[in-house]
């Protein structure tokens, strides 16, 4: 192992957590990773803890075939694994702090809640008679990428379904969810590996969000049909942000394109990008050399052009005062020009090749009331 670096072993590093838990960690320049995974043999469990500081216990069953793999592998293997700690403290007085991925339905009674709940217990035990710190995360639903669909996450199941147009089944729209992101949950382990604190203590992962099971699939929806609109939601904080990361993890290949409408005619091309909810909408023309597109002014409207290809020339009109304007911009310097609210205003390519702007504008065009009047500069 590299010196210097915490080694922490991964049980369940093949699983949905673990992949994403094992990729982060790597990342990181302080962490080397150990894996114990599905099929490999509880008795060389003693052999990895003594090459390991932190144990993050994920292995676990949630939908098995046969209910008694929730006390081999939910409350067995987690015995097992503190007994190994056990050992190794008797032997050489050393500690190994372990995560425990449990759940909300610890405290339900049904078989995989108990199975939960004897599973904390023996970290609890752990902690009590060797002082070992310990520490549970009751999890509610987890999702992010990698999760697998039609299993246990609600998530994974309508995002999949949803990317390729298979229909999905809401038994009761009003079902409330408790859920938290993958990489939320990460960061709340890579925090809790660094904490010192001794004995066995509950912690959180933050945010925990809450929607309905209809919200969820509305929303959802939405990214779907954001395709066909070019409209996208406010996906760049919270749970939306999550929800969109999640979803588009789940798209086919083929997918990963979608064509967009271009209008062309004797000028060039326009092409709209993409159009968001209250901040406006990106595009992109096209000029051949000689022409100029524009030749009116907006009330409210404003827009930012950026040439990405070729020489422009921008004149501006003041309305009231006819005071004048010249602005030439290329290709080779980066600058944004505004078009300013009361002013007329056109684009011209000046140069010998074809012309390519990009285009934001604070609000949508709409088609019926586009805020532009015609007016010669």
């Amino acid at each position: 192992m590299a010196e210097g670096k915490r080694r922490i072993l991964v049980t369940g590093a093949n699983g949905f957590i673990g992949q994403n838990l094992v990729v982060r960690l790597n990342e990181l320049h302080g962490y080397s990773v150990l894996t114990f995974v599905k099929g490999d043999d509880a008795a060389d469990l003693p052999k990895l803890l003594a090459q390991a500081d932190v144990v993050i216990h994920l292995a676990g069953e949630n939908r098995p075939v046969n209910e008694t793999a929730f006390t081999t592998v939910n409350v067995e293997l987690t015995t097992a694994l503190c007994e190994a700690i056990r050992q190794e403290h008797t032997n050489s007085g050393r500690s190994i702090r372990l995560l425990l991925a449990s759940s909300t339905q610890a405290l339900q009674n049904n078989p995989y809640g108990k199975s939960k709940w004897a599973a904390e217990q023996a970290l609890h035990h752990l902690a009590n008679e060797t002082g070992n710190p310990c520490v549970i995360f009751r999890l509610p639903g987890v999702f992010g990428k990698w999760c697998k669909p039609n299993y246990n996450s609600v998530v994974a199941t309508f995002c999949h379904n949803i990317a390729r147009g298979i229909p999905i089944n809401i038994n009761d729209e009003a079902t409330l969810l408790r859920l938290v992101y993958i990489d939320d949950v990460v960061a709340a382990f890579i925090k809790a590996i660094e904490t010192t604190q001794a004995g066995c203590v509950q912690a959180t992962v933050e945010p925990e969000y809450q929607l309905t099971l209809g919200e969820l699939a509305r929303q959802i929806q939405a990214f779907s049909d954001s395709i066909s609109s070019l409209t996208t939601d406010r996906v760049g904080t919270g749970l939306i942000r999550a929800l969109y990361a999640t979803y588009i993890s789940y798209l086919p290949t083929e997918k990963f394109v979608y064509p967009l409408p271009q209008y062309a005619d004797e000028r060039g091309v326009f092409v709209e990008m993409l159009k968001t909810q209250d901040s406006g909408q990106f595009s992109y023309f096209t000029s051949h050399p000689g022409v100029t597109r524009g030749g009116h002014y907006h009330h409210s409207k404003s827009e930012k052009f950026l040439v990405i290809k070729g020489e422009a020339h921008f004149r501006f009109r003041h309305l009231l005062t006819n005071e004048f304007v010249e602005i030439k911009t290329n290709g080779t310097k980066p600058q944004v020009v505004d078009t300013i609210p009361g002013w007329s205003h056109d684009i011209t390519n000046v140069g010998k090749e074809e012309m390519v702007v990009m285009i934001w504008a604070n609000e949508i065009f709409i088609r019926h009331e586009p805020d532009t009047v015609a007016s010669k500069v």
